[in-house]
């Protein structure tokens, strides 16, 4: 890339101006280069002890998890078709009780959640006892 196609951004860093294209043939050996497959294969390979162990970590509560979904969405009379929505429901719940937020953040969380479910057409009350019953968060205080 030519010195005039670059700009000095307000962070210091370089960066290409906006506007200009790459030149196809330098964006697709840029490519070939990212994907090189025994580059990634190393790397993966490199990886895979830690990640098998996360993974082991980490199935058995998902599995554990999604049993009490299921168990709550028999309890409430939930069809069976509709099983896969609310577990999708119960592992984004699964997922934002592993970051690091808790109490009123996470309940105003769910409540995001669940908001974006009913609209999609599941049922309040069965989400809202998923996320009672299984994760033991409370509604939010504010609105």
């Amino acid at each position: 890339m030519l010195p005039e196609d670059r700009e000095t951004h307000k962070c210091g860093e370089t960066r290409r101006k906006e506007g200009i294209m790459i030149d196809p043939t330098k964006r697709i050996a840029n490519w070939s280069t990212g994907y090189n497959t025994e580059r990634i294969k190393a790397k993966v390979d490199e990886k895979r002890p830690a990640m098998l162990a996360n993974v082991t970590a980490v199935i058995p509560m998902v599995a554990a998890m999604e049993l009490q979904v299921k168990q709550v969405c028999d309890g409430s009379g939930v069809p069976t078709i509709q099983y896969p929505f609310y577990l999708c429901f119960g592992r984004e719940m699964w997922a934002l009780s592993r970051k690091d937020i808790s109490g009123e953040s996470l309940a105003i969380e769910a409540a995001t959640l669940i908001a974006k479910w009913v609209a999609r057409g599941l049922t309040q009350s069965v989400l809202y006892s998923i996320r009672t019953d299984v994760f033991n968060v409370s509604a939010p205080v504010a609105p």
